[in-house]
């Protein structure tokens, strides 16, 4: 079959530090044949990056905490353990945010970046597609609060043993996805990219 969908008219429901669409559309069905009407409200956000920070000769992560609007419905959870991550500014690309946020949210220097996926964080109702790396850092030094205070960020930091870090995903400690995507991913691949990073054993 082609796949094939139709927009039938789209309005703007609100403006503001994010926007609110709503679609009417019809796509195309796997039995064949088109959908009837449908009315979706779409959450629009441009493209965002994450990066895991991490240490491969201390074998430490960096882990962020701050409070998210998005977690209030738990007041008691309100703050949420994180990785590094920031929205892609006109002009920027995801690269130059990856090493930007570094050193905003975390007071890091990234020496060596790779990029792990691509991905929807949410493709049901927001239109934000991410770009996670993992970036070489030296957590000697990290610790304290940073973040931009003309963007009310208040981001407490800490670099973690990655044993630690895993048993958070555990424990249910860390309930974001982006961290909890970051961090099995090293768990899978951190033997190899720590040799790739020059660790000897």
């Amino acid at each position: 079959m082609k796949k094939q969908f139709s927009i039938l008219n789209k309005e703007t429901l609100y403006n503001g530090f994010f926007r609110l669409e709503k679609f009417h559309l019809k796509h195309t069905l796997f039995a064949g044949g088109w959908s009837a009407g449908l009315s979706r409200e779409l959450f629009v956000r441009g493209n965002c990056v994450g990066v895991l920070l991490y240490d491969p000769d201390t074998d430490q992560v960096v882990l962020i905490e701050q409070f998210r609007v998005g977690a209030i419905m738990q007041t008691d959870r309100a703050w949420l353990v994180e990785i590094v991550a920031g929205a892609i500014e006109a002009g920027e690309t995801a690269v130059e945010v990856a090493y930007r946020e570094a050193l905003e949210e975390a007071g890091c220097a990234i020496e060596e970046l790779l990029e792990i996926s691509e991905f929807y964080t949410t493709p049901g109702g927001s239109s934000e597609r991410l770009t996670l790396f993992c970036g070489k850092v030296d957590t000697s030094k990290v610790g304290g609060i940073h973040g931009l205070a003309d963007e009310g960020e208040d981001i407490l930091v800490r670099a973690v043993a990655f044993a630690d870090a895993y048993k958070m995903l555990e424990t249910r400690e860390i309930e974001s996805a982006i961290p909890i995507i970051a961090i099995q991913w090293l768990a899978l691949n951190r033997e190899s990219l720590r040799r790739q990073w020059g660790v000897t054993e």
